[in-house]
């Protein structure tokens, strides 16, 4: 009787099963086997750094600082019969325009859209908080405005960037060819550097006095607490003047320290922002609250602060064991490999009830689970309130 494939679906369990019981403090888990697991024993992690210094713009931005998206409104073409219908006049009228621009005349716009090699896209770009100068270019997305299907192998046609206000001037230009990221939403794309700057964008530079705001992730009054007085720290390596030891920095809120430009910098305040938005610290001393930060679209997963989660079972209709009777008959040229979509995860936490996320997602890769269903299975953690952290969706 030859092989037989039976496939196991539905509910399988993580974490003997993914955490229904976890073990107790300080006891190992046996694994089971898996191709990640049957690594050999010899080779080592590399060396961890537990509190890698970081600076203090990694955590703010200067008040008055703040990315600028600019936008309009523009023609795909060289699109194979999957541009805007041919009786859409939305698009025939600013075609049109386009060829009088060039020099021809159509006398008849309904003319135009007939083959659907055209489409009317939405344009849009960000500039970076930190402005851009004339000639500078940046990436522009593209989205579909009406009933095109999709811009796989479009051209974008010269078209202008205006300000996010109505009056704004123009900005920058774009154009250029389209890359389609998401293969299953055709409909929008990307132009890498696709918009270059023809006016200025730059920021108002701060006075003898300025804010600088904590980024969303980050704030706490334990946060502007600690910055301020590494700011203050500042001073005493600075060139000596009166105020040299004076504090230059308060915490007004859990998001803003003031800072104020000791007399004698003021001469070179851009010495001085300098100084302050590259003095290293711990981001230990940060106590950061404990976060899970995750984004859907393209998969990532970041962790701030120790992330515990209380015992849970998670299971998926996604996973799938298969086994083959009567087993094969091994040899070195077709040796046996077990796999097995099992595996357990454990904390050596004090707390015996508990276990670290880093676990969770270590049994995850074992078990090759997808990012996006890993991300799923973390919302509902979070949702039955087992996962003890902040979660936040981008």
């Amino acid at each position: 009787m030859g092989p037989t494939v039976h496939p196991f679906a539905g509910m399988l369990r993580i974490a003997a099963v993914l955490a229904a019981m976890l073990a107790p403090a300080g006891e190992t888990l046996a694994q089971v086997a898996t191709p990640a697991a049957a690594a050999p024993a010899a080779r080592q992690a590399p060396p961890r750094r537990d509190n890698p210094a970081t600076s203090i713009q990694d955590f703010v931005r200067l008040e008055g600082q703040a990315a600028t998206p600019i936008r309009g409104i523009g023609l795909v073409n060289g699109l194979k019969g999957t541009g805007d219908s041919g009786g859409d006049l939305t698009l025939a009228f600013p075609l049109a325009e386009m060829y009088r621009n060039n020099g021809i005349t159509i006398p008849d716009v309904r003319t135009l859209s007939k083959s659907k090699s055209v489409a009317l896209v939405n344009l849009w770009c960000e500039i970076p908080e930190e402005g851009g100068r004339k000639g500078d270019k940046f990436d522009v997305y593209v989205s579909v405005s009406h009933s095109a299907s999709s811009l796989r192998g479009g051209m974008l046609m010269i078209s202008p960037l205006l300000g996010p206000y109505r009056g704004d001037p123009v900005i920058a230009v774009a154009s250029g060819p389209l890359e389609i990221e998401q293969t299953d939403v055709p409909t929008v794309g990307r132009i890498r550097g696709g918009a270059q700057l023809v006016e200025e964008v730059r920021m108002r530079p701060p006075g003898h006095e300025f804010n600088l705001i904590v980024r969303p992730y980050f704030r706490s009054y334990s946060t502007t607490r600690m910055l301020a007085s590494e700011i203050n720290g500042l001073t005493a390596d600075l060139e000596a003047g009166p105020d040299a030891f004076a504090a230059i920095a308060t915490a007004m809120d859990d998001m803003t320290v003031r800072v104020v430009v000791p007399e004698h910098e003021r001469a070179n305040p851009a010495h001085f922002i300098a100084s302050v938005l590259t003095k290293r610290f711990s981001p230990t001393l940060l106590d950061l609250p404990a976060q899970v930060i995750v984004n859907e679209r393209t998969g990532n997963i970041i962790i701030t602060g120790d992330v515990e989660i209380s015992a849970v079972t998670v299971g998926s209709d996604l996973l799938t064991v298969t086994t083959i009777v009567p087993p094969p008959m091994p040899s070195p040229q077709d040796p046996l490999v077990t796999r097995s979509n099992v595996t357990d995860f454990g904390s050596t936490a004090s707390n015996a009830d508990r276990a670290r996320i880093q676990d969770l997602l270590q049994a995850f890769r074992q078990l090759q689970v997808p990012a996006r269903q890993q991300i799923q299975i973390l919302a509902q953690i979070h949702a039955s309130g087992r996962l003890h952290a902040r979660f936040i969706r981008e």
